[in-house]
């Protein structure tokens, strides 16, 4: 069986054969990409191509820069592991037909991928995908490679600059303590935050520098159990405003802060209504914002409050960079935030980062947090908590006997409280997806199948409008039980 290729592009292990990721299909791949590119008229084309370190980076990196230079592209090679971003960025900045990232991500150590970006800068999207991989399977036994000499720093240099003109305050006095978890992120960070004037960084050292086994942490994803452990305890010993976790490629960001009861990270949507409030002040009027269907709703009554309009799109960011005209921000709960799509059409964790230093400085000069920011929202417009339950299973079609089950047999409340469910497979609109949406006036919960994972996936919101912590929290507790108690069906 061969490995896939979807939206996302390749994932997987890194192993001989087909279904795995290694040279040769890396070069069948890239052989298809490129007979795709020419049947689209982009023939000739600047592509850009960038890596991270995981296992067989280098070598996917220098498969997929000579397949492309010998189907007659104009390659530009980035000249070492450098975040995701950065590519994104590039293929932007140069007008470029495509760009391809060799990158996992955040996923295990054993795994690798290839990542493809379109004219534009933003992900592909079906039925690219499709075309891509039929033209892959045409791939006859003999690719081509031409050496490619990699390009020179100044694409990271001109990055560097852009970031650098992301805040929007005069202040720079915060302390901030950052993660790259063995990843790319932490040289650009750095450079990024002391480019933008925000000089005082503490950086996790046993995690800075790129490492492919990820040695000090099981699972290389911020939003993992323990996985900003040592963050967290950086941050509690620098004395830090703020804490920020890179996942291995920068493309997401996670925010630590500190309360009265120790360090905690926050959840995707609360550093997401925060980012979205601060980048519309001062934001032309009629600016857009964007989220996800499992994300917080929140952001939509903060749009409406402020003069803005919002749109709510599928998951991930192939569709959140396509959200409309005049976009300003979009986030999705897994803690990916577009800051600057201006520059950067997909999630980038070196400008989030900058960006929230921005707003903590900010709020410092006036003696207050992120937390209190959060409460103000929430005082404005009701407390919205959110969580996720994953149900992880072996046997894959067990996820459609449940999805099955609960179109057979919804449930009419949730959490003590009526519910109406909309079946998104059912509707057409944009928002056609395999998920289900129970909606009450105080609950929301999101059921879907995951797109990369064995998992089902249950996105979970109770909302106060009350601005009562407790009450919401009590009804999210409700909501988790019966969301974990699918597992057993």
């Amino acid at each position: 069986m061969n490995l896939h290729f979807g939206t996302a592009g390749l994932r997987g292990p890194v192993g001989d054969g087909p279904d795995c990721m290694n040279v040769p299909v890396v070069e069948r791949t890239t052989a298809g990409l490129a007979a795709w590119l020419h049947a689209q008229g982009h023939g000739g084309g600047t592509v850009v191509v960038g890596r991270d370190a995981r296992t067989g980076s280098a070598e996917f990196f220098t498969a997929a820069t000579e397949v492309l230079a010998a189907a007659g592209f104009d390659v530009v090679a980035l000249p070492r592991p450098l975040p995701t971003p950065v590519t994104a960025f590039a293929v932007r900045a140069l007008d470029a037909v495509a760009g391809v990232q060799i990158t996992a991500s955040h996923n295990p150590a054993a795994d690798n991928g290839y990542k493809v970006y379109v004219t534009g800068g933003a992900q592909l999207v079906s039925p690219a995908d499709r075309e891509i991989e039929a033209a892959i399977d045409a791939v006859g036994d003999t690719v081509a490679r031409t050496p490619v000499v990699p390009a020179g720093g100044d694409l990271v240099e001109r990055y560097l600059e852009r970031v650098a003109t992301l805040p929007r305050s005069p202040y720079r006095n915060v302390r901030i303590a950052l993660t790259a978890l063995h990843g790319v992120g932490g040289e650009t960070a750095v450079a990024a935050l002391r480019a933008a004037g925000f000089t005082d960084v503490h950086v996790a050292a046993a995690q800075f520098a790129p490492d492919p086994a990820f040695p000090t942490v099981a699972f290389p994803n911020p939003e993992e159990p323990g996985a900003t452990d040592a963050l967290l305890a950086l941050a509690a010993d620098v004395g830090a405003d703020i804490a920020l976790a890179l996942d291995p490629d920068a493309d997401r960001c996670a925010v630590g802060v500190p309360t009265p009861d120790g360090w905690r990270m926050l959840r995707g949507d609360e550093t997401g209504v925060l980012l979205g409030d601060h980048l519309l002040t001062g934001a032309p009027a009629a600016s857009l914002v964007a989220t996800t269907i499992v994300s917080s709703t929140l952001l939509a009554k903060v749009a409406a409050a402020r003069d803005a309009r919002f749109v709510q799109t599928l998951t991930g960011f192939k569709w959140l960079a396509r959200a409309g005209e005049g976009l300003v921000y979009a986030y999705e709960e897994a803690i990916g935030h577009c800051v600057d799509p201006e520059a950067v059409r997909d999630k980038d964790g070196i400008a989030t980062a900058v960006v929230v230093a921005d707003l903590m400085a900010e709020l410092k000069t006036r003696g207050r947090t992120l937390l209190d920011a959060l409460d103000d929202l929430y005082d404005e417009f009701g407390v919205h908590l959110t969580d996720q339950v994953s149900i992880r299973v072996d046997d894959l079609p067990r996820i459609d006997r449940i999805m099955d089950a609960l179109r057979a047999s919804p449930p009419g409340e949730l959490a003590g409280e009526a519910v109406s469910v909309t079946d998104l497979a059912r509707v057409e609109t944009r928002l056609r997806t395999d998920a289900l949406v129970f909606e009450g006036a105080t609950v929301r919960v999101v059921v879907r199948p995951s797109g990369t994972e064995p998992k089902l996936k249950c996105y979970l919101q109770a909302v106060a409008e009350d601005g009562r912590h407790d009450s919401a929290a009590g009804t999210l507790a409700a909501l988790r039980g019966w969301a974990r108690e699918l597992g057993d069906r």
